[in-house]
């Protein structure tokens, strides 16, 4: 079945030619020219994934992602922009955005990593369950419980915490746990994988300053710490 792949932006030339280049790929594709636009659509179809501008009239795209996760978490969102400072990055992933490409890019090199973002996405639907102390893992029903209260995650959260979680007290390179969600080069998106392990973190301990789980090994990763009872 062929995947429904939501193109945001205001710049008609650029949306044009991505569409072009994914349909050729196989996808289907719709476009919006801004987030108000963007939202109709998704609330008359069911989209696989949708790849967002920031700077857009009407509704910009942090505020479209910033609704977006309101009530759609697993909604894989790349974001396309030419706001290329690390701030913007950070806020963007803050939001619920799983990945940042700052034009001008290769429209090869974005289908690449829509089908790696889907296909790592697909892996969550392993039946399996995942479970320590009071934190409970379901990587079939995209959900992540502690003390039987869900907590929401992104999808990128999930997979990185599916890494760590999956051997725990083994420790991961950022460039290791960067690769599970994205293709893209690790050595320009560290600040990334910094931004994501703190949300994780503010999400998932007691206490984010003095964390109990997501362990950074100085000079080396991160581990998922647990000592079995």
């Amino acid at each position: 079945m062929k995947k429904n792949i939501l193109i945001v932006e205001d710049e008609m030339d650029i949306a044009e030619l991505l569409k072009l280049y994914l349909e050729s790929e196989g996808f289907n594709v719709n476009i919006a020219s801004d987030g108000i636009e963007a939202e109709k659509l998704m609330d008359d179809k069911n989209f696989d994934m949708a790849l967002v501008d920031i700077m857009m009239p009407r509704r910009n795209g942090y505020d479209l992602i910033k609704k977006v996760r309101e009530y759609n978490l697993k909604l894989p969102i790349i974001v396309l922009s030419a706001k290329n400072l690390d701030n913007d990055k950070i806020v963007a992933l803050n939001l619920g955005a799983d990945m940042y490409i700052t034009k001008p890019f290769n429209p090869l090199e974005v289908v690449a990593n829509i089908k790696a973002l889907l296909r790592r996405c697909s892996v969550l639907g392993i039946n399996n369950i995942i479970k320590y102390d009071n934190i409970e893992l379901n990587t079939n029903e995209f959900w992540i419980k502690k003390d039987e209260k869900i907590i929401n995650f992104t999808a990128t959260e999930l997979k990185i915490l599916i890494k760590l979680m999956s051997k725990p007290n083994v420790i991961f390179t950022k460039a290791q746990l960067y690769e599970c969600i994205s293709s893209d080069n690790f050595f320009n998106n560290e600040n990334a994988m910094m931004v994501h392990i703190s949300n994780i973190r503010g999400k998932l301990e007691d206490n984010p300053s003095n964390p109990k789980y997501i362990k950074t090994v100085k000079g080396l990763g991160y581990k998922f710490s647990y000592e079995k009872k």
